[in-house]
This record gives structure tokens, C-alpha cells and sequence, in this order.
């Protein structure tokens, strides 16, 4: 089968023929119907190999964590969840399976990941009966849109009837907190970005209001880019009492006296992906009609052409390789 992978440590991926997997006891073979791309994917062939090895990952690999398809031999249609998690830590029994120490390799980042015709499963907690939604545009549900909703539930607790959450970055992630917020508060949301057709998009799907750059107040400010710029505008956006969450992984860092600088009465968090139960109730929403999932498909062969694209910022929503 064709598979975008990554071949050696140092290089960018390529396109190769790759043998077609053969489940083994306990495994699900899944038949790709769609796979989203994530910027974290344009980082992938810069890790140095020590870095690899440390982290677990095995070379080579199939790029691709937002996955869904169907079972084969069942036809089934489910996604497959996007961080990796053991089920058995002191954090996975919680519920809080994004803190597994045991995610740092997975599906797409050190694993055969959905760029492929096929892709193993050998853990069935991974598979999410997707129902009456089509498997080709659901998996960005599992990563783009678990982690956008983990960031706004995270954030509730801070967020009042007719409070005002400030979005940073209204691109795949933020445009779907913009919904989180819509469906789950009686805020008002206001959308952050310099692009003016992200501005539109967002305004379509819920946005009250759209800015350029940060300005005002704002009971929570969720920043989905996380450049130095940002970091330090969104904290001082939050009122007293209010919540910052860093959700953008652009490296940015707050210079200042944090007892000054940091939200009064208030919090500053940040994480990395989210939980099965994040992505069962994206896909229970996404299902119900109650959010919209914008994406634009492209073919296999056309997998350059769309992670150019990503990287240009170039996308309203999520761009998804349809095999």
C-alpha cells in the first residue's frame, strides 16, 4: 500500500510503498477512510534520533494521528482515538488519560499512523463508533477538536453567564472552542486572528465578535498559538479571577515579575491532548448536529500540496487525506 512515512531521523517523509499490515491477536485492522494533518506533524522531521529514542519512537513510521475508517470485515465506521494511553496508571483510571506517561509514542508520532489504506488498532478503548457520521471528514474530531473542547472544559469553572472568553487563534483548534463555548455557556466569544478570512469563518460559526489582536478584557482567554506576543497579551487580558490557557505550542515564554504579570485571583494552565472522553463527546456533539467540522479533502498523492498549505496558514479548518 502507498503510505506517507518517515523513513530516516533528520529527513522530510516521503511517499513509499509499504507492506499492508496483517492484524495479530487482540488487533482491529481499520481501513482509512480520512486522516487529518496537524502542524505537530511539521516538527516530526526535525527531532534529532537521541531525542526518537528517548521518546520511544521507532523508525519507520506512518505520519497521521487523527484517524477514521472503518472495521474491516464489519464495515463499522468509528475514529480512533488520538493520544496514546495505557488504561491502568494512576492518571488513566482517573480519567485523565492525556497525563499518560505512556503516550509519548502513538499512532502517527513513532507508530504507524492513517496516511496509509490501512492502519493497525491493538487496543479497542481506541475505537469510537462514529454512528451516523461519515469517517472521511471525523478524525480531526479526535485531536483538533478533543483538545479544543478539553481547553474550554478545562476553562468553565471561570467562565459566567454573559462573561466574555477571548480565543487566540481561530484556525482548526480555535475555530472549534469557538463552538465549545457557544454550545456549553452563555458567553461571549470573541475570535483573535490577523487572517480576515479566518475572522469570517469564525463570525459564521458563532463568534459574536472579530479582532486583529488581543484587545479588551476577558474572563478567559484560551491562546491557541502561543508566540511571546500572545502569551503576553492574553495574560494581561484576564480579569481578576479569570483563567489563561496556553494551548499553542509556537514556544513562546512571559518575561516580568510573574507575581505581577500573572492573573490576579485567578489561574494560568496548559496540557497536551486530551482524554477518550474528551473526543466521545466531540463526536456525540459533532453527531447532534451541534458543531461543524470544516475541513477540505485531498488525495494521498496530494499530501505535499496540503501540509504546504497547513503550514501557510492557508486553512479555515482541517485538512484531511482521503486514501
Amino acid at each position: 500500500m502507498l503510505a506517507y512515512r518517515m523513513t530516516e531521523w533528520g529527513a522530510a517523509p516521503k511517499l513509499v510503498e509499504a507492506p499492508d499490515p496483517v492484524p495479530g491477536p487482540g488487533e482491529t485492522l481499520v481501513r482509512v477512510a480520512g486522516c487529518g494533518l496537524c502542524r505537530s506533524d511539521l516538527t516530526m522531521p526535525h527531532i534529532p534520533a537521541a531525542a526518537g529514542g528517548r521518546l520511544g519512537w521507532s523508525m519507520p513510521f506512518t505520519l497521521g494521528h487523527e484517524v477514521a475508517g472503518w472495521i474491516d470485515g464489519t464495515g463499522e465506521p468509528v475514529a480512533l482515538v488520538s493520544p496514546t494511553s495505557c488504561g491502568v496508571c494512576r492518571y488513566c483510571v482517573r480519567g485523565q488519560d492525556s497525563g499518560c506517561p505512556h503516550g509519548r509514542a502513538g499512532r502517527g508520532y513513532g507508530r504507524d499512523g492513517g496516511l496509509a489504506r490501512y492502519v493497525l488498532v491493538s487496543d479497542r478503548r481506541a475505537l469510537l463508533p462514529l454512528g451516523d457520521l461519515d469517517p472521511r471528514h471525523a478524525g480531526p474530531l479526535t485531536d483538533a477538536g478533543a483538545t479544543a473542547y478539553h481547553a474550554v472544559r478545562r476553562a468553565l469553572p471561570r467562565i459566567p453567564a454573559g462573561g466574555t472568553v477571548l480565543v487566540i487563534g481561530a484556525g482548526g483548534l480555535g475555530a472549534f472552542a469557538i463552538q465549545f463555548v457557544r454550545v456549553l455557556t452563555a458567553a461571549r466569544v470573541v475570535a483573535v486572528d490577523p487572517l480576515p478570512a479566518r475572522l469570517a469563518y469564525a463570525a459564521d460559526i458563532g463568534a459574536h465578535d472579530g479582532v486583529p489582536e488581543v484587545s479588551g478584557q476577558a474572563d478567559v482567554v484560551l491562546d491557541f498559538v502561543g508566540a511571546d506576543e500572545t502569551i503576553a497579551a492574553g495574560i494581561a487580558a484576564v480579569r481578576t479571577g479569570g483563567a489563561y490557557g496556553l494551548i499553542g505550542s509556537a514556544g513562546g515564554g512571559l518575561r516580568g515579575p510573574w507575581f505581577s504579570t500573572l492573573p490576579r485571583d485567578g489561574e494560568v494552565f496548559t496540557f497536551q491532548g486530551s482524554s477518550i472522553a474528551d473526543a466521545q463527546e466531540v463526536i456525540a456533539l459533532a453527531g447532534a448536529g451541534l458543531i461543524r467540522n470544516q475541513v477540505e479533502e485531498f488525495a494521498l498523492t496530494e499530501v505535499g500540496e496540503a501540509y504546504a498549505k497547513l503550514a501557510a496558514g492557508a486553512l479555515t479548518g482541517r485538512a484531511v487525506i482521503v486514501p
